[in-house]
């Protein structure tokens, strides 16, 4: 098994149906946040940590991702033409090396998705980051990526990104249940996919970035589909040995629904200076009424 991490898996074939209806025809993990789509995020955080081998596994009416990645000569002629500033974005758009697609062709769920990647990750540790979540290091720091990749060459076990979670919060969260072995690293006893309250073992929850030896392959294989029909990636954790839990200092964006879109959007154009006051004033007129 090799032990360098140069690949990343990025799931992106659900349906989006907390999104419809404008879901309909465009893939949640397209949705604008601030002037580029969610899964450019991803593939942005991959690419700085080093990674230059990307899977996106996509599914029915997910083209717009393939083209969004995809060179566009018309396009590229306008803006060499036009002295467009945002032709540089543009360029550093296509210019991302080695993106592979596999189509998941039934929702069978995320450890489904994963295991379609067995052969294209070839026996080596590969990373797993959800096409509808964003991370966000502080400046100048590693990002969540290369936090996880940082972990995986001390202990060469299998890294999963968590929070502390809010109660309010724990029903909708993978919850570990763990013994903290150094400032902020967790040794995994067990995984429980969205418990009540009152019986999760913990409030650190997975926020859908993972980093996995080959062995989640087999434990996939033997995990068996539950409700609806989907093999669950929680299940298949639950089965690794000596799993770490990492919280990072990463900011965490999720796009599973409306509002944590929105909150995405608008805490990420604030951090933009050429939105900043602009968006700050009509605040302040037309929210706060000052």
């Amino acid at each position: 098994m090799a032990d360098i991490v140069r690949k990343v898996v990025i799931p992106a074939a659900g349906l989006g149906t907390r999104f419809l209806p404008i879901t309909k025809a465009q893939p949640k993990e397209m949705l604008p946040v601030v002037d580029k789509p969610v899964i450019q995020y991803v593939v942005e955080e991959a690419v700085k940590s080093g990674i230059d081998d990307i899977i996106i596994i996509t599914g029915r009416n997910k083209r717009a991702i393939e083209d969004h990645f995809d060179r566009c000569i018309e396009l590229e002629d306008k803006l060499s033409s036009s002295q467009d500033l945002t032709s540089h974005a543009y360029v550093d758009i296509t210019d991302i090396p080695n993106i592979h697609y596999i189509r998941q062709r039934e929702p069978k769920g995320l450890g489904d998705a994963i295991l379609l990647t067995e052969k294209h990750c070839n026996d080596e540790p590969f990373v797993v980051l959800l096409g509808d979540t964003i991370t966000i290091a502080p400046e100048g720091e590693p990002t969540c990526t290369s936090q996880m990749i940082q972990t995986y060459n001390k202990y060469k076990k299998s890294i999963i990104a968590i929070e502390p979670v809010p109660e309010y919060k724990i029903p909708d969260y993978g919850i570990i249940d763990g013994r903290e072995i150094e400032r902020n690293l967790y040794l995994i006893d067990d995984i429980i996919e969205k418990p009540p309250v009152n019986e999760a073992p913990s409030n650190l929850g997975a926020i859908g970035c993972y980093l996995f030896t080959p062995d989640i392959f087999s434990m996939l294989k033997e995990t068996k589909p539950g409700r609806g029909g989907e093999v669950q990636l929680t299940d298949a954790i639950r089965k690794l040995k000596g799993s770490i839990g990492l919280v990072t200092n990463c900011k965490r964006y999720d796009i599973g629904d409306k509002l944590g879109w929105m909150k995405a959007f608008f805490e990420l154009a604030l951090q933009r200076d050429e939105f900043r006051d602009d968006l700050m004033a009509i605040l302040r007129e037309d929210v706060c009424g000052t």
